[in-house]
């Protein structure tokens, strides 16, 4: 058996039972080796972001790991914009990122560079197999450690992987997440009231969690809020509803006006997104007491419902009441499309939300609907929305995916169409064109730049061409219609989402400036 045959063995031996792969000639061993491990299933993508960003949503949905397969340097390095944002969701990913042969290294051929350095950003695990007797007890240690929340980065010499005496190894089981103390949940029990608030995580924005934090704030006053961006929220109609802290950094300040006391479960205090001149970079108001009930990485469910326990026996969580918006009529607008999806979002959707400014509307419009998973932009890194789609797809195949993607953003990844007509995966896709990055203009005033003219303004300008994204998805196999009215959406929605297989619609917005 070569190293290739004993890596995946051991992968599918330990639960990783997808690769999101863009290979290269280092890679052709593994890609051979596929064949001999039939549980393995290979899904291509035309871009590294692509890989990696599947791999996000896959790992987000599924709640284990999914292998990734990059060609080199070179191909990590076009991987690791979404790499960032699953660093921030917490997400278990293991890359294997082929190498020239050990015996090739020291010729500086041409895709030569340090893999070390770019494994090491990642801030996760990472080790290089230099023989192939070890590449499966590797490949096992390197799922335990993805599966703490952490991506696992495998660098697979050529020579490595072809060499014969490779052996499969069995799974390592990662440590349990660890336990709060006792002390801790007392501490937090003796500052709750209505001036404070507790600030949702990593692992506290699921149901358990959420019903959990519910019960706490009707017992005490304390208000709740998730984090900005949260890897993956539960919402919807039966769950508590639950409130994110703004992007804006007036819209959090706002938002903590009068606490005293900030309560951490699995997320960190609020700072600004950038700096803007005059203005802070920390969120929390002067005077606040920050306390951690649950570093990411510890069990935050069980910290919250021992927490409940403790202060809030016999309350109940305030359930969200099931709601629709009505359909609108009309051309449509930043926020009437929002209403098209609340009153039609289907039960058990999964949205993948990279909708940005145009998006601003969604999250109230949809709190009532039927019970959904919303995934965000964790890393704030564009170019998520289509792939994250993919890997949810991939992981969830009977649940129907909502890609809410903007038009600059799209731009990025745009080939995970591709990927998605391959392998007919269950995503519509609504595309906000609004024909500007429209973010950056809101951004370009609030960090003070004096003086922008034509020149400036048209580097924020996306209407010079005109981009036709019906085209550009049919060309890639995925059948699209454009929609300039909310009857035209609605109507185009509820026929995508009846249809099996992936659909696109391009929504044509003003924008919000």
């Amino acid at each position: 058996m070569n190293g290739a045959q004993s890596l995946i063995r051991t992968l599918v031996d330990s639960g990783v039972e997808v690769c999101f792969a863009n290979p290269g000639t280092s890679e052709m061993h593994f890609v051979a080796a596929l064949d001999t491990v039939p549980r393995m299933r290979g899904v291509l993508a035309l871009a590294e972001g692509v890989v990696t960003g599947a791999a996000d949503g896959y790992g987000r949905m599924a709640d284990k790991p999914a292998a990734t397969l990059l060609h080199l340097g070179p191909g990590m390095v076009n991987g690791m914009a979404n790499l960032h944002n699953a660093r921030r969701a917490h997400t278990p990913i293991v890359n294997v990122i082929g190498d020239h042969a050990l015996t090739h290294k020291g010729f500086d051929a041409p895709l030569e560079s340090d893999i070390d350095a770019l494994t090491g950003w990642t801030h996760g695990w990472s080790r290089t197999s230099t023989d192939t007797a070890s590449v499966g007890k590797d490949a096992a240690e390197a799922v335990a450690a993805a599966r703490e929340g952490r991506v696992a980065n495998l660098v697979l010499p050529a020579d490595v992987s072809w060499g014969e005496g490779g052996e499969p190894a069995a799974e390592v089981v990662p440590p349990a997440r660890a336990t709060v103390a006792a002390d801790r949940i007392a501490e937090i029990a003796g500052v709750l009231g209505e001036s404070t608030v507790v600030l949702l995580g990593a692992g506290a924005t699921r149901e358990r969690g959420l019903r959990a934090a519910s019960r706490i704030a009707a017992a005490t006053g304390a208000r709740l809020f998730a984090e900005t961006f949260p890897a993956r929220i539960e919402r919807g109609a039966g769950l508590p509803a639950v409130d994110r802290l703004g992007y804006l950094a007036e819209q959090v300040q706002w938002q903590l006006t009068g606490v005293t006391h900030l309560v951490l479960v699995g997320a960190k205090a609020p700072v600004s997104f950038f700096a803007y001149p005059g203005k802070a970079s920390e969120l929390t108001p002067e005077g606040c007491a920050v306390h951690t009930l649950a570093e990411v990485g510890e069990d935050t469910a069980d910290a919250l419902d021992r927490l409940a326990d403790a202060v809030a026996e016999g309350v109940e969580p305030v359930l969200q009441a099931e709601s629709r918006p009505a359909l609108p009529s009309g051309d449509l607008t930043p926020q009437n499309w929002a209403e098209v999806v609340g009153a039609l979002l289907p039960e058990g959707a999964i949205i993948s939300d990279e909708a940005n400014t145009s998006g601003l509307m969604i999250p109230m419009a949809t709190a009532g609907a039927p019970r959904h998973d919303v995934l965000t932009l964790t890393g704030g890194a564009i170019g998520q929305g289509l792939p994250v789609a993919v890997g949810a797809a991939v992981a969830c195949p009977d649940r129907p995916v909502v890609c809410l993607q903007s038009d600059g953003s799209a731009m990025y990844t745009i080939s995970a169409l591709w990927t998605m007509a391959r392998e007919n995966l269950n995503v519509t896709t609504i595309l906000l064109n609004n024909r500007a990055y429209a973010i950056l203009r809101v951004e370009l005033t609030r960090v003070g730049a004096e003086g922008a003219g034509p020149k400036a303004n048209s580097l924020l300008d996306l209407s010079t061409p005109d981009m036709d994204f019906v085209a550009i998805a049919t060309g890639m196999g995925v059948p699209a219609t454009r929609a300039r009215t909310a009857e035209e959406l609605a109507e185009q929605f509820e026929r995508a989402l009846a249809e099996p297989g992936p659909h696109l619609i391009e929504a044509m917005v003003p924008s919000l400036i």
